[in-house]
């Protein structure tokens, strides 16, 4: 073949491929709440930029995406109501009444289900989880917690559901969110805050990760074997650097990497982010913060980026998970809290 017949053969190809329709890549956006505000701040990690917003929601407190990427689920305080909006016109498209006062939120991987933490007790029952059908938007049940429920999630597999006690001897309820009945429950002690898990090579829940009461630091629970292993003191303060808030949720956010491999855990206490090795649980990483106090944190697909809610900053900070480095400053609304990552689908497109 001569040379020319290698170019005939090249432009041949590359003609095809243009006319061949281009198959989008997934987008993923940060959705950050904003408890002081009426919104939700819709962020594009690829330009650290907002994007969007979802309006008209007073007390945001937990925020979820469907799996599929057309549904926005916010919970409001102010309310009492699970709130539905649709990604495409950003708009709610329906305010479901939920038992109480609601916390957290969680969707279940098929997108079947919302469970909803509700933070009192509803009638002779201690706390409930509130459980919504996505199909009809309504509250098809609410099972019994062994209190109000503060923060709430779907355990990788979607097989529980793992709701944390607000305060009292700090219990941790464990759901079947397949009957949506209690399966059973730990005692740590303090009030639940933040949780995260990692998961086994089959997709079962290997460790739960929790926060509690005003420890900086927190506790490991072997979800199978059901009971607590070790509680982990992050570590003190870097030098030169002074406490940023004492006594009041010093370790307060949480999450894993998709790979398994990496625990980020947040220190109000200390405004920074560490960065854990799973399974050996050793510290191998540490950002310095420059805002306010570190409050939540979700975590891109790919397990780069970090972005770290600073309520008191009223801003989200974007931390480099392989440099442990703090790189962008987002501003949003006022006093955001909980943020969650959500991946929208490719789409085959001929654009």
């Amino acid at each position: 073949m001569t040379m020319h017949d290698v170019r005939r053969c090249l432009t041949a190809l590359a003609v095809v491929c243009l006319s061949l329709p281009l198959l989008a890549q997934n987008q993923v956006r940060i959705l950050q709440s904003n408890a002081a505000g009426d919104r939700v701040h819709i962020i594009d990690p690829a330009t650290n930029t907002v994007v969007g917003e979802i309006t008209d929601i007073e007390a945001a407190h937990g925020v979820v995406a469907s799996p599929d990427g057309t549904r926005v689920y916010v919970s409001s305080e102010a309310d009492d109501t699970l709130n539905v909006a649709d990604m495409a016109t950003r708009k709610f498209i329906k305010r479901i009444p939920l038992s109480g006062r609601p916390n957290n939120i969680s969707i279940t991987p098929d997108g079947r289900k919302v469970y909803v933490g509700i933070r009192q007790a509803v009638g002779n029952n201690p706390g409930v989880a509130d459980v919504i059908d996505t199909a009809s938007l309504t509250k098809v049940k609410s099972v019994r917690t062994e209190g109000p429920v503060h923060n709430l999630y779907v355990t990788p597999d979607g097989k529980y559901v793992v709701a944390g006690e607000a305060g009292g001897k700090g219990h941790v309820s464990v759901l079947d969110a397949v009957a949506d009945v209690p399966a059973w429950n730990i005692e740590l002690g303090e009030g639940i805050r933040p949780m995260a898990m990692s998961k086994n090579p089959d997709g079962s829940t290997n460790l739960l990760f929790v926060q509690i009461g005003d420890f900086n630091g927190f506790v490991v629970v072997d979800f199978k074997a059901r009971k607590e292993v070790t509680r982990i003191t992050l570590p003190h303060l870097a030098a030169g650097r002074v406490p940023m808030i004492s006594g009041s949720s010093e370790s307060h956010g949480m999450a894993v990497t998709a790979d398994q491999k990496t625990l980020v855990v947040n220190s109000r206490l200390n405004n920074a982010l560490y960065a854990y090795s799973i399974p050996d649980l050793k510290v191998v990483g540490r950002a310095d913060l420059s805002g306010k106090g570190a409050a939540w944190v979700t975590i891109t697909p790919d397990g780069k980026r970090a972005y770290v809610a600073d309520p008191v900053g009223n801003q989200t900070l974007v931390v480099d998970i392989p440099s442990m480095k703090e790189v962008a400053k987002i501003k949003v609304g006022q006093v955001p809290k909980r943020n969650f990552t959500m991946v929208i689908p490719s789409r085959t497109s001929t654009n």
